[in-house]
């Protein structure tokens, strides 16, 4: 297994390796997404590329794109689109401009099937956040995707949202440098 940084436009040049891996990756639950979303991913991913700070990384079996992290650096004022909003209201406005704006953010983390369970997943995620500014990095994933929670707390992730409902939302973590993850309360 090879893994690479890659550009907006490497990725880019991969667009149907990536769009498989993400429909993949996404396809079961708790996501349980169509095809039409991974075609969504890779309409968002051409935008994205050209985002502030944008970078990402692949992971490559026999040139086989396997697996894939994409990250980038979120501006102030913080967006207002996707789940921004929600984070936004969760942590507060000077909670979220000090810990999330201008931090990396990991937006997507998608892996083949055949490339779980080998540590491919951190080592990606080790590979876009090793030189985030100050560690200052986090991302958002689903209440509902309890694997990947799981994931990222094994990993030393800190979960800055912890909604009450266990059903729904979203949950904030952040990295395991990030300076404000130990001031994060723990779940009850």
């Amino acid at each position: 297994m090879a893994l690479r940084r890659l550009s907006g436009v490497e990725l880019l040049a991969r667009r149907e390796d990536a769009r498989r891996v993400y429909a993949e990756a996404f396809s079961g639950p708790p996501w349980s997404e169509d095809a039409s979303a991974a075609d969504g991913f890779i309409r968002r991913l051409t935008d994205d590329a050209t985002r502030l700070g944008f970078t990402a990384a692949g992971a490559f079996r026999n040139d086989r794109l396997v697996g894939l992290v994409t990250a980038w650096t979120p501006p102030t004022p913080f967006p207002s689109d996707r789940c921004y909003p929600q984070a936004a209201a969760a942590l507060g406005a000077d909670r979220t401009a000090e810990w999330l704006c201008g931090s990396r953010e990991v937006d997507e983390l998608a892996l083949a099937a055949d490339a779980r369970g080998q540590g491919v997943g951190a080592a990606l995620l080790e590979r876009v956040t090793v030189d985030a500014p100050g560690g200052r990095c986090w991302l958002l994933t689903s209440v509902r995707a309890r694997d990947a929670i799981s994931f990222y707390r094994r990993l030393g992730w800190a979960q800055a949202i912890h909604p009450a409902d266990e059903g729904s939302g979203i949950a904030v973590f952040l990295g395991p440098s990030h300076p404000a993850r130990t001031g994060v309360a723990l779940p009850l």
